[in-house]
């Protein structure tokens, strides 16, 4: 199963740090019915759904993407040494599977220029800091960490009301030792990478479109999380921030990348993750490549 693909003259790698978990459907998508499973379980099974049960298969990983210019990471995923006692698979976790991920693109942490946070979810910003001698530290060195000044704004003050683990961790480093640039969620880091708003899962959550001069492929974040909301969009996950903004944002998106040349680069999907989009009816397929 491919983790790298070329665009342009652009690579794109998939650093994978936990290939498969599992996601109650019925909890995970707001107002899924049981008949609306069933009826597409033959086409979501084995692959997107747990065989014999109501489980979503999730994927958790980043993207590196290789311009001419620069190395880019794309969400920092879950990382080591985090507190998250509400996830068992991620509460301390200690491995080395997205480093060796990294190692296997031919990367180490000093090669990457810039770190892009679609939003600020705990399994999104995870790697911005690693644990050293008792203190948070970047991950990354050398980069810079793009990250929305609304959305920043938004987790500081609900972390001010009601502190969160992964702001502090994972977040309030990057800010406090100056690695971070704050910008709009329709910026425009390089000929080759540019940002598109797409809020509703958060309340400034953006994509990454790549493509010099066309939109060879798109990093989605969280504006999609399961093949089934391609088909129905109007399904929205029961933490979106904004359902209605939410399932409009989806749509949109859905309606601007079907049946077009464009990579879809997804953060949950099951593997491979990436592929195309095109109609199916009255919503959307997600053909994996």
């Amino acid at each position: 199963m491919s983790t790298e693909y070329q665009v342009g003259d652009m690579t794109i790698h998939r650093i994978v740090e936990q290939e498969v978990g599992t996601r109650p459907a019925f909890q995970f998508l707001a107002g899924l019915e049981p008949e609306l499973l069933e009826e597409n379980r033959h086409w979501l099974e084995p692959i997107a759904l747990l065989t014999g049960t109501n489980d979503f298969v999730f994927c958790f990983q980043s993207y590196v993407v290789k311009t001419p210019h620069h190395n880019v990471l794309i969400d920092s995923c879950i990382g080591n040494h985090k507190s998250r006692p509400l996830r068992a698979g991620w509460h301390l976790k200690n491995d080395d599977h997205y480093m060796n991920a990294l190692a296997k693109a031919n990367l180490r942490v000093e090669d990457i220029d810039y770190v892009m946070c679609t939003h600020l979810h705990t399994d999104h910003v995870g790697w911005n800091t690693k644990l050293e001698n008792g203190k948070w530290m970047p991950t990354f060195p050398n980069a810079r960490y793009l990250i929305s000044k609304n959305e920043l704004d938004y987790w500081t003050y609900q972390h001010a009301k009601t502190p969160i683990d992964a702001f502090s961790d994972s977040v309030l480093p990057i800010i406090e030792q100056n690695k971070a640039d704050l910008v709009s969620s329709s910026h425009v880091l390089s000929e080759h990478m540019r940002l598109l708003p797409t809020p509703g899962h958060t309340i400034d959550h953006f994509a990454v479109v790549l493509g010099k001069g066309v939109d060879h492929a798109v990093m989605t974040g969280d504006l999609i999380h399961s093949p089934l909301q391609a088909r129905y969009p109007n399904l929205c996950a029961s933490v979106d921030y904004d359902h209605p903004q939410a399932t409009k944002t989806r749509i949109d998106f859905l309606e601007r990348f079907c049946d077009s040349q464009s990579l879809c680069c997804t953060a949950h999907f099951p593997a491979p993750s990436v592929g195309r989009l095109s109609r199916w009816g009255k919503g959307y397929r997600f053909t994996p490549e």
